[in-house]
């Protein structure tokens, strides 16, 4: 979840102004970036407890231990809670969560290489303070009642209003992790087929990333129990946007969807004013309760874009938002997926051609399925899998012609490599877990957090 936005406090007087933000994001294919963010559950080692914000061995001393690597902390009522540097961020989810937001970078072996940095200077801070890092999708030990909370105003507002419109909104913010890419279009009509293709596949990125298939100590019967829990979330603002398939989809529309979605906050001078449940429209003509008589400003719209949570996001850029976190091959894994079909117009073309006949009620029967059964969900006359052995082959046609290629020489499919295991298995992450838990571990969790720790 983001921090507060750093756009200018210019007030908003049309509608067209939101429109035009988005069209903003438009860039040439020459300048098309990919940013990569993923967050990871801490644990101490002594006890497996997710650590606290304060305290000697707390979160906030783990943000402080990382300035050394030259990241400038961010403040809020003098705590310290995110750091920046160059173009990234490390940022906090409400139970401490540690999300990185990766800066825009050209290939998927500078944001392997970015994560990777990030994953090292972590484990030296964190091993001073005997803490460890685990990703996956969901917290696979702890009780939502024994997940601390982070001392951040947006976090206060969410888990007070959570529990009004759905069942497991607070399981979302304290015990859940994703890795999701961040990628660029060209003009609106790319935008379109980007959009449609990716909300179309993410159940399939769901099914290969599936990796929160444990609830306090035991199997829960799902393979991406994450996935899952956004299904009872906040339907205000969550799911697979039905109308993005819809003919004259564009940038006008996704602004309407975004000012029906019941807001969140408005951070003014420092401060967040709760706006629960209120209308943006009603802030846009000055009748917002909380603000009586002020207008929002783009801050506010910026902010505002970020309490929507769809399957795909769309701000100046798209957002693949379906997958559960993971080791470090997988995160490098999910943006070379999402880039392979996207960045490349054969495979974008190829990837429209699989999806473009889906119906309605099938994109929604693969939303829905694929958090219990991963790729064995039936489709048609196959399953998910076969889906995913069709765009997973896209994906590495697409980065092959890419052709961008590391100093060995190597071209961007060598992330999908970890990928091609799990659809030549029919294993997913979830699966192998599983067998461990039933066997080596002898239906205890305890040993993932070792085995699978960065």
């Amino acid at each position: 979840m983001s921090s507060p936005s750093h756009v200018a406090e210019t007030p908003i007087t049309d509608r067209n102004e939101l429109v035009a933000t988005l069209a903003s994001g438009e860039k040439p294919k020459a300048q098309w970036r990919i940013g990569t963010e993923h967050e990871k559950f801490g644990f101490r080692l002594d006890d497996l407890r997710p650590p606290t914000f304060d305290g000697d061995r707390g979160i906030e001393a783990l943000l402080k231990g990382l300035t050394r690597f030259g990241w400038d902390p961010v403040q809020e009522g003098g705590r310290t809670i995110a750091l920046l540097r160059d173009n990234a961020s490390v940022t906090l989810e409400p139970a401490g969560q540690l999300e990185l937001s990766g800066a825009a970078v050209e290939t998927i072996h500078d944001t392997c290489v970015e994560t990777g940095t990030h994953l090292n200077e972590v484990a030296q801070v964190a091993g001073e303070l005997q803490l460890g890092f685990l990703g996956m999708g969901f917290q696979p030990k702890w009780t939502r009642d024994e997940m601390p909370w982070m001392p951040k105003g947006r976090y206060k507002i969410m888990r007070e209003y959570m529990p009004k419109v759905g069942t497991l909104g607070l399981d979302m913010m304290t015990r859940t992790c994703t890795v999701q890419v961040n990628l660029d279009y060209a003009t609106e009509a790319d935008m379109v087929k980007k959009f449609r293709v990716s909300l179309a596949l993410q159940p399939i990125a769901t099914a290969l990333f599936a990796d929160s298939p444990f609830t306090e100590g035991k199997p829960n019967g799902y393979q991406s129990y994450r996935s899952h829990i956004w299904t009872d979330t906040d339907n205000d603002r969550t799911g697979m946007l039905d109308f993005v398939f819809e003919d004259g989809f564009g940038y006008e529309r996704y602004v309407d969807y975004l000012l029906d979605v019941p807001m969140y906050f408005s951070y003014r001078d420092g401060k967040y004013n709760d706006a629960s449940g209120q209308s943006f429209r009603d802030f846009m003509v000055g009748k917002l309760p909380v603000l009586p008589g002020q207008l929002p400003t783009l801050r506010d719209w910026s902010d505002h874009m970020t309490t929507a949570f769809p399957e795909v996001r769309l701000k100046k850029y798209l957002e693949m938002r379906g997958a559960d976190a993971g080791p470090w091959s997988r995160l490098c894994a999910l943006p070379a997926f999402w880039v392979g079909l996207l960045y490349d117009d054969a495979a974008l073309d190829a990837a429209w051609d699989l999806v473009r006949d889906f119906s309605l009620v099938e994109r929604n029967v693969l939303r829905d399925g694929v958090p219990k059964h991963g790729l064995k969900l039936p489709f048609r006359n196959g399953t998910v899998l076969d889906l995913a052995r069709e765009a997973l082959k896209i994906a590495v046609a697409g980065l092959k012609r890419r052709a961008a290629r590391n100093a060995d020489g190597q071209d961007e499919s060598k992330f999908l490599e970890v990928l091609q295991e799990i659809v030549d298995s029919g294993l997913t992450p979830a699966d192998r877990k599983l067998a461990l838990f039933h066997g080596e571990w002898g239906g205890n969790i305890d040993p993932v957090f070792k085995a699978f720790a960065y």
